[in-house]
């Protein structure tokens, strides 16, 4: 079995972070490892609280790792301060990573900031080169271009400016308002769009999370960067198409729609 890890901030509520990478990685048939990077107080509703984890400690979860059960692709999500991203550079420098998916997490789904804004710009020194991809959305990709997203035309401008300055592809992701969930692809200076039927469900809390996630399990299994993609998109498409239906905001996704078993049906029997 193929073993991926996550480096992520933690959802108390289970539908985002961690939790949802783990979810997903197990769904995709892949072995789940996490480093933690941060606790939050989170539901559906928004975000109260963020604690980080110290970053000596979050060098001690990842050296234990790989010293151990040494990942096949890894997904990073939620890096909140410079000093963590710093230690997690040196860890993936240290021991030579690879298959890396960054989903540079900024605003949760509620619209609660989640990074120091000092914390941006590291990562995009230190992290981004290291990245086989990076999955940002359409707030996150005109922070990283510099440029206002209107339209698709201003999509593919962006992610080449992002690809250009950090050499590594890009995921530009469709979903705020530009269309119906049509994903731009930018690697080795080609454009390949993924289309997609927007969802009418509201309930899309993780889905960032979730998609970085699918992608990552997908290249450890040896699928390329577009075939992961694809694979992460149709996944992530069943997973929404599930509606699930808990929280009283915007809820999360049915990681486990495709989870079926003798336990399954016993739990569903009684």
């Amino acid at each position: 079995m193929k073993k991926v890890l996550t480096i992520a901030g933690s959802d108390c509520s289970g539908g985002a972070g961690i939790q949802a990478d783990i979810k997903t990685m197990t769904a995709n048939n892949v072995y789940a490892m996490s480093a933690i990077t941060a606790l939050t107080a989170q539901n559906t509703t928004g975000v109260t609280g963020i604690v980080n984890i110290a970053p000596e400690f979050v060098k001690s979860q990842l050296e234990m790792i790989f010293e151990d059960i040494f990942p096949d692709a890894i997904k990073i999500g939620m890096v909140s301060s410079p000093e963590i991203v710093e230690a997690i550079e040196y860890e993936l420098v240290k021991y030579k990573s690879k298959n890396i998916v960054l989903d540079p997490v900024m605003v949760a789904t509620s619209g609660s900031n989640l990074v120091e804004n000092s914390a941006i710009k590291i990562m995009q020194e230190k992290l981004f080169p290291l990245a086989k991809l990076i999955t940002p959305n359409i707030p996150e990709a005109e922070v990283l271009s510099g440029i206002k997203i209107k339209d698709e035309k201003d999509m593919e401008r962006a992610a080449k400016i992002i690809y250009e300055n950090h050499g590594c592809a890009v995921l530009l992701k469709g979903g705020h308002s530009i269309n119906d969930a049509n994903d731009l692809l930018y690697e080795n200076g080609k454009a390949k769009w993924f289309f997609g039927k927007r969802i009418d469900n509201k309930n899309t809390h993780g889905t960032g999370c979730t998609l970085s996630s699918a992608i990552a399990s997908n290249l450890a299994k040896g699928y390329t960067t577009e075939e992961s993609v694809q694979r992460a998109k149709n996944y992530i498409s069943d997973a929404l198409l599930a509606m699930l239906d808990i929280g009283k905001g915007s809820g999360p996704l049915n990681h486990s729609f495709n989870i079926n078993g003798e336990y399954a049906k016993e739990a569903d029997n009684e």
